[in-house]
């Protein structure tokens, strides 16, 4: 005789269940179950995984959910086929959007209302008196569907309980079946439960002996003792139920929407309007012959396939946005394709780069494709707004995002519950574990249908935002359609900078050799992905001199080449300094593009399926657990199956090893080239506003902050070391966005801290004023207002320097509505005009950056008595040579894939110091490093050829030496 545990939650019941969904299956399998209920507490969020583990396995897993209702009855509904799924969902559905995000809300009549196909169990706790209410209710309320549970435990009243349910299942006419209320799938995870309840109830383990389960018998457990436990009818009603539960996730088929489609057409034939109409508009002199084969391989693929309605959701998603001037560009493994060229999803030329559309829409993996779009930060709302208005809120809802416990997290919830220092082994079982559901950050799963007939929908913690249950992972193994609405600050910024100059994408140059130069130099404040100081370190070395370098570029400076020992291969081959060689000729045509270095998570799926005989599908696993292993593992399964491959195809073991090291170094970080070649697309506009027109792109990047690498002062401070001037912020001149006048830029009211939009815009339409009392009455300006001008020296043109301004604000009269012609006040006394550095200390105070001097100018004389050089003076300096810098911290970054070490950059008044700090040394001067606003650094100058660092051996914290003045650092982002 077998068994089926119906009763059974995951991690997936957030701090309850103490096993991953997957270890569940695997377990229930290895005890020879014939079935397994996962039963997470009104969620379905653990199922797609666990059902995947089963597929694998070949168990029977049984989908369910587990609800603790309002009058304190337990129940577990259990899903029999497709309808009862609907209807599973739509109740989660109903009582997760009853109650603020995490939370749930169920009556008694809406359980019986909501379940009328699925099979239910009644389940009363070992510690609760039976209901003989609760059982007659549930007894008519799911007639001929409904059990009682009997979940023995080991407890001393195991038989007196068993005899207790016996007599009310016959007083009630209530079948009753064996159950085991699993929380783990091996006993050793006690301890773990444990300390997930006390930290689920917020108390020390030591106080939370009421929460605790008294014994550890919430594990599945072997068939022998289940069959000494249980009388043998109650285990065989188990396999019974199990056999009327025949749904399977397998059964769930995605509707793509229809309103994508107009009358007389089929998403086919729409689409092929389109994309013809789109040949017409990129190629007015004629599409050449290569492009239209790919077009037509493209759109037959699409069509055999059934994508049309894929592509022209995200077109009509698009198509809103350019219809309201938003800025978007798409990305991913389908948006650098041809047919995506055409309908205007993305702006880079397929002609540019050498993408294969079949790499990632597989025949094989029978998957939607994946395309990403960014729109410009600042309006990303109208378009999620517009596809809550196009679809409506019961068929379109975000994605979840798992929150997951890491080292740290583990760490603190740990020892808060033990009171002492966490155990490695406890902290590394909890890696991984689920702490709660987030919303996406812009991933929509839209249907034709009723979406929470097939997944639940749960609020998310920002108003007005709907979740549902699963994840990207989970909608990707189900084939569900999901679009990602991502919001990137960069779109803005160029939008703004190209209506300033009545340009378009389509206005910028493919080549423009002073950009290149310029990127060349790393000088990239400001631009996208490549201002870093890691990008600037990297481009005089790469020195990029073509669209497909920028590619490589923004792909390479990341954890995962760096990890993967992949960057300094590809730079000496870059550089002639090592011969390419290949070990085959079909890796050549995989690797010959990054010489022989395996730079993208593309070319790692190709080298398994050519180098080692992964089908398209296997490779594609491998891309998952590529993307999951450093949180989970997982890698593991493929490590034999790869260097088997690649030995059986006559690859050295040396090379096997290597390209397995590559794999490892890639987890969760390899970049996909079809994002970098969106992403390179931005980077070359950015830098061609840069190059070519300095004063707007600053402009741009000031009026869409908060953004970006660096702060207002580095970009205003980058612009005039490029000889732009920069005018101040005056309510005379200002309009609130800083804007170009001539060939210098004027400082926007927007950069006054603390001034409202709608108070600056009335400023700027109500002027000119004839004085502070003017300003005030027509521009209807409140005391702290006017203040906050008179603070940040916007009223310089009316009255004079700051000291002048404030008694001007003083005298301003309160009832100017009564008065609204008086003059201003009596004759302003001869107030002193206030010291250069009070006024950069106010500068830095109400504007966040000074137009005046650098601060560091003006201790430069005492600084330079105490042998602190410039970051100027640094690059005279030989390689070696020991010497001390001085700077404002403007970032702080530990990356994780360095080894411990620090990167800073200060600023002086003649430009940066790159900093690196060792472990060592960061710790020795620990309060320094991170609490130093002006900070000294004694070291050793490490340059190679245009890259510049001082490795730090002593660092002094001379914050005094500032007084108050507020610098911004962007510290461990």
């Amino acid at each position: 005789m077998s068994y089926a545990e119906l009763h059974c939650i995951s991690n997936y019941s957030f701090l309850r269940g103490a096993s991953h969904p997957e270890e569940l299956v695997r377990r229930a399998h290895e005890l020879g179950y014939c079935a397994l209920a996962i039963t997470d507490e009104c969620s379905v969020a653990g199922l797609v995984r666990a059902h995947l583990a089963a597929r694998d396995c070949g168990l029977h897993l049984i989908c369910g959910s587990e609800f603790l209702l309002e009058c304190g009855t337990r129940l577990v509904a259990l899903v029999t086929d497709r309808a009862a799924w609907a209807e599973l969902c739509t109740l989660i559905t109903r009582g997760r959007r009853a109650a603020e995000k995490g939370g749930y809300r169920l009556a008694r009549e809406e359980i019986a209302d909501g379940l009328r196909r699925c099979m239910v169990l009644v389940c009363p706790d070992s510690r609760q008196s039976l209901s003989a209410s609760t059982l007659e209710w549930a007894a008519q309320a799911f007639p001929g569907r409904v059990w009682l549970a009997v979940e023995l435990l080991a407890g001393p009243d195991d038989k007196d309980r068993l005899e207790a349910l016996m007599q009310a299942a016959i007083r009630h006419r209530l079948p009753l079946v064996a159950a085991g209320d699993v929380h783990m799938h091996v006993r050793s995870r006690r301890a773990l439960q444990d300390l997930l309840t006390a930290t689920r109830y917020r108390c020390p383990l030591s106080d939370a002996g009421p929460y605790l389960f008294p014994s550890g018998e919430r594990h599945l457990r072997p068939l022998a003792r289940i069959l000494r436990w249980y009388p043998e009818a109650m285990v065989a009603e188990t396999m019974a139920i199990a056999a009327r539960c025949s749904f399977s996730l397998d059964e769930l088929r995605y509707e793509y929407p229809e309103e994508i489609v107009p009358s007389g057409h089929t998403p086919a034939s729409w689409l092929r309007e389109l994309t013809e109409a789109g040949i017409r508009r990129r190629w007015p002199q004629g599409v050449k012959g290569t492009v239209r084969a790919q077009i037509e391989e493209e759109l037959l693929l699409i069509a055999e396939l059934g994508y049309e309605p894929y592509f022209l959701t995200v077109y009509d998603i698009v198509s809103f946005a350019r219809k309201r001037g938003i800025l978007c560009q798409g990305r991913g493994s389908a948006a650098n394709s041809a047919v995506c060229y055409c309908l205007g999803i993305t702006e880079v030329d397929p002609a540019r780069i050498n993408m294969l559309f079949g790499r990632f829409i597989s025949r094989e993996r029978a998957e939607p494709p994946d395309i990403d779009v960014d729109f410009e930060h600042e309006r990303r709302e109208e378009v999620i707004q517009y596809i809550y208005r196009r679809y409506g809120r019961d068929r379109a809802a975000l994605a979840a995002t798992v929150i997951t416990y890491r080292s740290r997290s583990a760490r603190r919830d740990i020892e808060r519950a033990l009171g002492q220092e966490a155990p490695q082994a406890i902290i590394d079982t909890l890696k991984g574990f689920p702490r709660h559901l987030s919303q996406h950050v812009g991933g929509f799963v839209i249907s034709k249908g009723p979406l929470h007939e097939m997944v639940p929908i749960e609020n998310a913690a920002m108003a007005e935002r709907t979740v549902i249950q699963w994840d990207k992972n989970d909608i990707d193994a189900l084939g569900l359609l999901k679009v990602d609405v991502l919001a990137l600050g960069m779109l803005s910024a160029i939008r703004k900078s190209l209506e300033m100059l009545g340009l378009s994408m389509q206005d910028i140059p493919a080549d423009d050799p002073p950009t290149w130069k310029m990127i060349q130099r790393g000088d990239t404040m400001g631009v996208f992905q490549i201002e870093s100081r890691a990008q600037m370190a990297m481009l005089p070395r790469l020195k990029p001199a073509c669209f497909y370098d920028l590619v490589i570029e923004v792909a390479i400076v990341r954890p995962g080449p760096i990890q993967g020992d992949m960057v300094h291969p590809y730079l000496a081959r870059r550089a002639a300094q090592e011969h390419v060689e290949y070990p085959s000729p079909d890796l050549e045509r995989v690797l010959a593009r990054t010489l022989g270095v395996p730079i993208f998570q593309e070319q790692v799926m190709e080298l398994a399926m050519v180098a080692a005989g992964f089908s398209a599908g296997e490779a594609d696993q491998l891309r998952r657990a590529m993307a999951a292993w450093r949180r989970k593992g997982g890698l593991e399964p493929f490590e034999q199956k790869l260097k088997d491959g690649m030995q059986a195809r006559g690859y050295k073991e040396e090379f096997a090893d290597r390209v397995y090291r590559q794999i490892c170094g890639f987890g969760e970080y390899g970049f996909p080239e079809s994002h970098a070649a969106s992403f390179a697309l931005l980077v070359w506009v950015s830098c061609w506003l840069k190059c070519n027109h300095p004063a707007v792109f600053t402009a741009a990047l000031l009026n869409s902050q908060p953004m970006g690498f660096y702060g207002a002062s580095q970009l205003v401070q980058d612009l005039k070391r490029h000889g732009v001037e920069v005018r101040p912020v005056c309510v005379q001149l200002s309009g609130w966005d800083c804007r170009v006048e001539g060939g210098a830029m004027r400082l926007g009211l927007r950069m006054v801290k603390g001034l409202p939009e709608r108070v600056g815009r009335r400023i700027a339409v109500a002027r000119p004023f004839g004085s502070v009392n003017d300003l005030v009455v027509r521009a209807d300006l409140r005391r702290d207002e006017v203040e906050r001008l008179a603070h940040a020296d916007a009223l310089n043109e009316l009255s004079g320097h700051r000291h002048r301004a404030a008694w001007a604000v003083a005298g301003v009269e309160p009832e100017r509505a009564l008065a609204p012609a008086i003059a201003d006040g009596p004759t302003v006394p001869m107030l002193p005009v206030p010291r250069e550095a009070d006024d950069i200390l106010a500068d830095y105070a109400h504007l966040g950056l000074t137009l005046r001097r650098h601060p560091l100018a003006l201790l430069r004389g005492q600084l330079q008595h105490q042998r602190w050089v410039t970051a100027e003076g640094l690059w005279v300096l030989a390689n070696g040579s020991h010497a001390g810098a001085v700077g404002l911290v403007i970032n702080r970054q530990r990356p994780g894939t360095a080894s411990g070490v620090t990167f800073m950059t200060l600023e002086d008044e003649t430009g940066h110091i790159n900093i690196i700090i060792w472990r060592q040394v960061a710790e020795r001067f620990e309060d320094a490093l991170l609490g130093a606003r002006l900070l000294g650094v004694r070291g050793v100058v490490q340059r190679e050829g245009d890259v510049l660092h001082l490795i730090a051996k002593r660092l002094e914290d001379h914050s005094h030496l500032i007084g108050g003045l507020v610098a911004r650092s962007r510290d461990f982002h």
